[in-house]
């Protein structure tokens, strides 16, 4: 009977499952198979948004962008170390949360800025 289970279980992975997010004491990094590698060292970081578009569901429609200088890198909400990100940058001092619920409950095209140094 397990056969017939494991024949006919979706076997597909969203888009977000294809990225991979380190993170170290010193930087954060996203990888993608088909895309640039993208690196930003916390201390580097002077921008983050929330940037919403409607490409979903056949690929990420929330990122969690961090800007730099001359770095920075975007994670798709649902990615594995999202929330771990999101965790660390949430505690950052004047961080707009009611941008985020305002993001979280946008369908069209948009950003969000939710800290600035």
């Amino acid at each position: 009977m397990k056969f017939f289970s494991n024949l006919f279980k979706p076997k597909l992975k969203h888009p977000e499952d294809y990225y991979n997010v380190t993170i170290t004491d010193e930087f954060v990094r996203v990888e993608h198979p088909k895309i640039k590698t993208e690196q930003i060292a916390w201390s580097e970081i002077e921008v983050i948004k929330l940037i919403n578009t409607d490409k979903g569901p056949w690929a990420p429609d929330i990122w969690l962008t961090l800007i730099g200088k001359n770095s920075g890198c975007v994670i798709p909400q649902g990615a594995k170390g999202y929330d771990e990100v999101y965790e660390i940058v949430s505690k950052y001092e004047n961080f707009d949360f009611e941008k985020v619920i305002e993001s979280m409950t946008c369908t069209d095209n948009r950003d969000f800025l939710l800290w600035r140094k």
